[in-house]
C-alpha cells in the first residue's frame, strides 16, 4: 500500500516537474550547463592529480637514472683499480637500480599515456556537450519564433474571421461616412439649382448701366468728350484715338 501511494506521488511529482521543463526549457538547459561547469571542474580535478603522479615518477626516474650512472662509474672504477669485492657489491646495486629504473620508466609511459587519453576524452566529451547545447539553445529559438509566428498566424485568421462582418466597426463608419456623404452632395446640388441667375445677370447690367451714366455725367462737367466704348469683337491692335484733353480735371486753356 505504502509503495503504491509513494510510486503514485513520485508520478505526480514528475508530471509537475516535466510541466515546468515543458514551459521553462531556457531554466533547464541553463541547469544543464552548470552541471557541465561542475562535472568539467571534478574532471580537472581528477586530472591534476594524475598530472601530479607523472610528475612524481618523472622525478623518480631522473634520480634512478643518476644513480644508475653513479653506481657504473664507482663499479668501472673498481674494477680497473682492482678491488673486484667492492666492484662485485657496486655491481649488485646498479643491477638492482637498473631493473627500479625500467619499472619506474614503464609506469611513466602508461600514467603519461593515460593523461593524454583523459585528457583526449575531456575535450571530446566537452566538445560534444558544447555542440548539444549549442543545437538545443537554436532549437529553443526556432521554437519561440514558431510559437510567435503561430500566434501571429491565429491572431491574422481570427481578424479574417470578424474584419469585415455584419457587426465590424470598421464597415458600420463606412457606411456612415458614405451616406453623409451622399447628403452633403445633395444639398449642395439642391442649393445651387435653386440660385437664380437671372435676377444676377439683371442686377450686374444695371450696375454698369449705373456706373456708364455715373461716368457721362461727370465728363459733362469736366468738359471731357468721351469716346463711344470699342466694341467687343474689336480686334486687339485696334486702339481707340485720344483726345488732346484725355485726362481727368478742366480742359486746358478753358
Amino acid at each position: 500500500m505504502f509503495n503504491r501511494i509513494s510510486n503514485l506521488i513520485r508520478g505526480f511529482f514528475g508530471l509537475f516537474i516535466g510541466g515546468l521543463e515543458r514551459k521553462n526549457p531556457e531554466a533547464l538547459l541553463e541547469v544543464e550547463k552548470e552541471n557541465l561547469r561542475k562535472q568539467i571542474g571534478e574532471f580537472n580535478n581528477g586530472l591534476a592529480a594524475h598530472a601530479g603522479l607523472v610528475e612524481r615518477l618523472l622525478s623518480q626516474a631522473r634520480k634512478l637514472e643518476i644513480e644508475e650512472n653513479e653506481l657504473r662509474a664507482k663499479t668501472k672504477a673498481m674494477l680497473t683499480a682492482g678491488n673486484r669485492d667492492a666492484a662485485a657489491e657496486y655491481a649488485l646495486r646498479l643491477q638492482g637500480v637498473d631493473k627500479q629504473h625500467d619499472e619506474v620508466a614503464t609506469q611513466l609511459g602508461d600514467a603519461e599515456k593515460r593523461y593524454k587519453e583523459l585528457i583526449r576524452a575531456r575535450d571530446v566529451s566537452i566538445k560534444s556537450a558544447r555542440d548539444k547545447i549549442d543545437k538545443l539553445r537554436r532549437d529553443i529559438d526556432d521554437l519561440k519564433l514558431q510559437k510567435a509566428m503561430a500566434e501571429l498566424n491565429e491572431m491574422a485568421a481570427g481578424m479574417i474571421t470578424t474584419v469585415g462582418g455584419s457587426g465590424d466597426t470598421l464597415g458600420r463608419l463606412s457606411e456612415i461616412v458614405e451616406d453623409e456623404r451622399s447628403k452633403a452632395a445633395g444639398r449642395a446640388r439642391v442649393s445651387r439649382d435653386s440660385l437664380d441667375f437671372g435676377e444676377v445677370h439683371l442686377k450686374e447690367s444695371e450696375q454698369k448701366a449705373m456706373a456708364d451714366m455715373a461716368l457721362a455725367d461727370f465728363a459733362a462737367a469736366e468738359g471731357i468728350a468721351l469716346e463711344p466704348k470699342t466694341p467687343a469683337t474689336a480686334p486687339a491692335s485696334e486702339t481707340p484715338p485720344t483726345s488732346a484733353a484725355g485726362t481727368m480735371g478742366p480742359a486746358v486753356g478753358q
